[in-house]
């Protein structure tokens, strides 16, 4: 389904679309946003490391691999060669794992032009640094502007064209405060909003990353719950939860607590939380029924964001002094071996607290050790 432009009354003088763009990763979400990108005017190359899909997306205008059944629109370009992407583009996307956004931020500095917007769409924090997306990307593409894309959005349902809302985030320097509408955010808003992709514009990176990196994290422990065998109730508190320890990383971080309630925040945790269509929300589902983690996805090598971020997040978290139970359940399970349902039994049994943190008030549980192994046995 092609995008079309927004009708109605015309773009203000002063504020214009970028003319053409670069996205770097062919992957599904990548291929979306090129698609939006062409949708709504943008002449846009699309660069991905696997030649056989730029090759069928330029002779067939489809990626059946990544967005079956979907016709991209004609502005997607396919390229081979990194430098050929980026050649005389007005800005970039990166959409990449967030593994791969280092070494991708790299290999763009080589060919990017020196004042080129970078838009990092990847979602988690360096396991080495732990740093954030958009900085490890600073730290390879020098005084480029460096922003990010993020939201409630799944790949096929925004290129085929579904009512879909994200947030543009970027730095805003004192020019941009004068004189917004020329401002990297505003100008890729404004680059990717059709009839049917509604962008936001922030200038809170850490939040909206905030989010972005902790959602799949809730997501994989929901997923869990759902899949041994627990409803609605156990999942809406997961997510509220959840959404408090967003929250507190990112205040903890300089992050605005009112970013976090937005589209970046409870907004991806909501949707990532709520459908199996969510890699992270599929594999707490095996592995709540208990599927063993080598027979997920039956056996095959899926890239699991949030299974990375349960160790990258909760060391961040350690290092600040922030307490993020939920992550830290989801981390002792996945990578410290511990029983789901003894896990998940203690996550529940933990200190009676208030919810306006204001209160600094905690009483132990009243559960005694026999309740909680019955709970971890219903659990299992």
């Amino acid at each position: 389904m092609r995008h079309q432009p927004l009708s109605g009354d015309p773009l203000p003088s002063h504020a214009h679309r970028y003319r053409s763009a670069a996205v770097i990763g062919a992957g599904s979400w990548g291929t979306a946003l090129a698609a939006t990108l062409a949708g709504a005017g943008v002449r846009t190359q699309l660069w991905g490391r696997d030649r056989a899909v730029i090759d069928t997306i330029n002779r067939t205008g489809q990626s059946p691999d990544f967005l079956p059944g979907v016709d991209l629109p004609e502005g997607v370009l396919g390229a081979h060669a990194l430098a050929d992407a980026l050649a005389g583009v007005e800005v970039a996307l990166i959409v990449v794992p967030s593994r791969s956004v280092r070494s991708v931020a790299r290999a763009v500095a080589e060919h990017a032009a020196p004042d080129l917007p970078v838009a990092v769409c990847a979602k988690g924090i360096e396991a080495e640094t732990g740093l954030l997306m958009t900085q490890v990307a600073e730290e390879e593409l020098g005084r480029r502007p460096v922003g990010c894309v993020s939201g409630p959005t799944f790949a096929v349902e925004t290129a085929l064209g579904h009512p879909t809302a994200a947030t543009v985030a970027f730095p805003f320097t004192y020019a941009d405060r004068l004189n917004p509408a020329t401002s990297p955010a505003v100008r890729l808003a404004l680059s990717l909003s059709t009839e049917s992709f509604r962008a936001y514009v922030s200038d809170d990176l850490v939040g909206v990353e905030i989010g972005g990196a902790l959602k799949n994290v809730i997501a994989i422990a929901c997923g869990m719950m759902t899949g041994a065998g627990f409803a609605e109730n156990t999942r809406a508190a997961l997510i509220t939860r959840g959404l408090d320890e967003m929250k507190r990383l990112a205040e903890a971080l300089g992050g605005r607590r009112e970013t976090v309630t937005g589209l970046s925040g409870v907004g991806d945790l909501t949707l990532t939380c709520s459908s199996p269509t969510s890699r992270n929300m599929a594999l707490g589902l095996q592995l709540g029924r208990g599927v063993p983690r080598a027979a997920c996805f039956d056996g095959a090598p899926v890239v699991v964001e949030g299974e990375v971020n349960a160790t990258s997040v909760t060391d961040l978290a350690r290092r600040l002094g922030v307490d993020l139970p939920i992550c830290e359940t989801v981390r002792s399970i996945l990578h410290e071996g511990r029983p789901l349902g003894e896990a998940f039994a203690a996550l529940w049994a933990r200190p009676i607290e208030a919810e306006p943190r204001a209160m600094d008030l905690s009483f132990s549980h009243p559960a005694t050790d026999k309740d909680i192994a019955t709970l971890a046995e219903r659990i299992a």
